[in-house]
């Protein structure tokens, strides 16, 4: 890993508005904080190869994952991106296993450096595994998905709001798994939210998009 985890220098122009943001950050937690709209969900989209900056570069850990004047731009399966999403977009038709087994089948068998077995334990969920995702609590959907991500075998880790729709007891729960992500397995992760009290709890770097 480079001294800065990330590296990002992009512009999107999206319905005669302009998203344009510019930063570095180190290993570690990074929170992108600012009001609603002010595009930091698309700043996310942009690193995990969902939308396409007009212009700019885009470096995590070293690899370059877009760089629009040298024409490079991964696709979204070669980014190793986790990525949590703020609605959560668990499979409502799949029990909570084979939720995290889609996790882990996106990942190649040689990249993959955690069982789903492992990411059960760690994230408190090895009880849940044959309930349907209908039938969880907002901080065990969130668990859910947080390990689905981790299966995928991700390099860095992007988190879109992850407390927003949680009581303030659900919060703490889920603010206590982050950390433990954030030491123990130091993963890089960039982490949207609006609320400082949590971003003072977590993050190292705090950027602000506006």
């Amino acid at each position: 890993m480079s001294s800065d985890a990330f590296a990002v220098d992009v512009q999107l122009h999206r319905g005669g508005a302009k998203i344009a943001a510019a930063f570095t950050a180190p290993a570690g937690l990074t929170a992108l904080i600012g009001r609603s709209g002010a595009g930091k969900t698309s700043v996310l989209d942009m690193i995990a190869g969902l939308l396409r900056p007009d212009i700019g570069r885009i470096v995590v850990g070293g690899t370059v994952l877009f760089d629009s004047d040298a024409g490079i731009d991964l696709p979204p399966e070669a980014r190793a991106c986790g990525y949590v999403f703020q609605d959560l977009r668990l499979f409502p038709h799949r029990r909570v296993r084979d939720n995290l087994l889609f996790g882990w089948r996106l990942a190649a068998p040689e990249r993959r450096w955690m069982s789903p077995d492992t990411a059960a334990d760690f994230l408190g969920i090895a009880h849940l595994m044959e309930r349907w995702p209908a039938t969880l609590s907002g901080g065990e959907a969130q668990r859910v998905a947080i390990g689905r991500a981790l299966l995928s075998a991700p390099r860095f880790l992007l988190l879109d709001e992850p407390l927003s729709s949680l009581d303030m007891a659900r919060r703490a729960g889920i603010i206590a798994v982050i950390a433990r992500i954030r030491d123990e397995l130091k993963l890089p992760i960039l982490y949207v939210s609006h609320e400082n009290a949590e971003v003072e709890q977590l993050a190292g770097t705090v950027i602000t998009v506006d």
